[in-house]
């Protein structure tokens, strides 16, 4: 799952970072912070330390031309140089195992969108 580290010092330690901008100028009391968009178990950064911010789906833009590209509350991902070209990315093949979904599972389309 990909989370947000915001801090003041520096990188935090023993995170998988896949993404480094500085915080948006929009956040209040950003002077300074930098966003580190980490791959890991968001409890087990709060319980080290770190200021840990959830990710909610949408674009998140570096201090570039790319950024970051996030759905399923953080499940999936993609890192991008442009808003067009994917650098590295992350799909259902890294979902926990409880989470795995089955390939042969057909779907009812119409029931999955008309639900009464």
């Amino acid at each position: 799952m990909i989370f947000i580290v915001r801090t003041e010092g520096g990188q935090p330690a023993l995170l998988d970072i896949k993404m480094v901008r500085q915080t948006p100028t929009i956040v209040p009391g950003s002077l300074g912070k930098t966003d580190y968009f980490c791959l890991g178990d968001p409890e087990a950064a709060k319980a080290a330390g770190c200021t840990v911010l959830p990710v909610h789906d949408g674009w998140y833009a570096d201090d570039a031309t790319g950024g970051m590209a996030i759905w399923g509350q953080g499940m999936f991902w993609e890192v991008r140089d442009t808003p067009f070209t994917v650098k590295q990315a992350c799909g259902p093949e890294a979902w926990p195992p409880n989470l795995r979904h089955d390939p042969d599972t057909e779907v009812n389309v119409r029931q999955a969108i008309f639900r009464g």
